[in-house]
């Protein structure tokens, strides 16, 4: 029998954004500050909170930040495609330029980097290039917006904007960068991948059909306080669902016997997506295939690929 500790099997419900901050067109910039405050207020509580499901719920906002980088990056592949090329390649295996762009938002949703080396780092994995200097210049600024007085969107938008400015050709690691200063000064102990997902959403077109807001343009601080509070609602939204599913998971771990379940439970509530094939030093490929049927049958978990091979499994 596994044993997990109990104080993470319950917790609160996820906290929602309020419907009034939900409201389709705000009135005006201040209308729309306004509402990206009550976005991050409700994401404050979820950025701090440490349940045992944190970590899957980090890495499925990064997938959906990845798949919307695709498009961005002029790549076909959706979010399938990228868990695909993250989660079957074998151990120590480049995962190949799409995988690398999810593996650099995997990273701002685990550790991110804040030293230049390790921003040239990110920088490889976007496909992108970047002179050291510049940045280590851009390191520094990174850390003034973060300690600035600025209010946490508007120093998103300000990096943003520096980025595109003098890289027009790295706009997806100016997105990258939002995130990041958004939550250092917001003081939050991880980031959350979160604006990257709406690039492509209305609030950053200026009209219906209109040419979409870059960073930098005029009204870009405005949508980009909108896009928060989408983002926002998305990612409490997920919470919510993970949270469900995470509270059936540990509900169905006591009538696990195999050796190992442990561990896979832990990786599925730490992960988007565990392989089907998953080998551990107790765990054995058929145990854990076994295994993964077993906690199908409970309804404790999902096959996410749609195949019946190299099958892919999460809350």
């Amino acid at each position: 029998m596994i044993r997990l500790d109990p104080a993470t099997a319950s917790s609160a419900a996820p906290p929602t954004v309020p419907t009034w901050a939900l409201a389709a067109g705000a009135a005006s910039d201040a209308d729309a500050a306004f509402q990206a405050g009550a976005a991050l207020a409700a994401l404050d509580t979820l950025a701090r909170a440490q349940p045992a499901w944190a970590g899957a719920w980090r890495q499925r906002l990064a997938l959906r930040c990845a798949a919307a980088s695709m498009r961005l990056a002029g790549r076909a592949e959706d979010a399938a495609a990228l868990r695909d090329a993250w989660h079957l390649r074998p151990v120590g295996v480049d995962p190949g330029p799409a995988g690398a762009i999810l593996g650099a938002w995997r990273q701002l949703a685990g550790q991110p980097p804040v030293t230049a080396d390790r921003f040239a780092r990110i920088v490889e994995m976007l496909g992108l290039h970047w002179d050291g200097a510049a940045l280590a210049a851009l390191c520094a600024e990174v850390d003034n917006l973060a300690k600035s007085q600025r209010p946490a969107p508007f120093g998103a938008a300000a990096i943003a904007a520096h980025v595109v400015a003098m890289r027009p050709d790295c706009e997806l690691f100016a997105w990258w960068l939002a995130d990041l200063v958004l939550a250092q000064s917001l003081r939050w102990p991880r980031p959350l991948p979160l604006l990257m997902a709406q690039v492509f959403a209305s609030v950053f077109r200026g009209e219906a059909g209109g040419r979409r807001i870059r960073p930098g343009d005029e009204n870009f601080e405005r949508a980009v306080c909108l896009a928060l509070v989408a983002a926002g609602a998305d990612a409490c939204r997920l919470a919510a669902e993970l949270s469900r599913r995470a509270e059936k998971l540990l509900a169905v771990a006591p009538k696990l016997r195999a050796k190992g379940a442990g561990e896979v439970i832990f990786e599925l509530l730490n992960e988007d997506a565990v392989s089907g094939s998953l080998t551990t030093k107790s765990l054995s490929r058929f145990a854990a295939r076994r295994l993964f049927e077993r906690l199908q049958q409970l309804d404790a978990v999902r096959e996410l690929s749609g195949r019946t091979t190299f099958r892919l499994f999460g809350l």
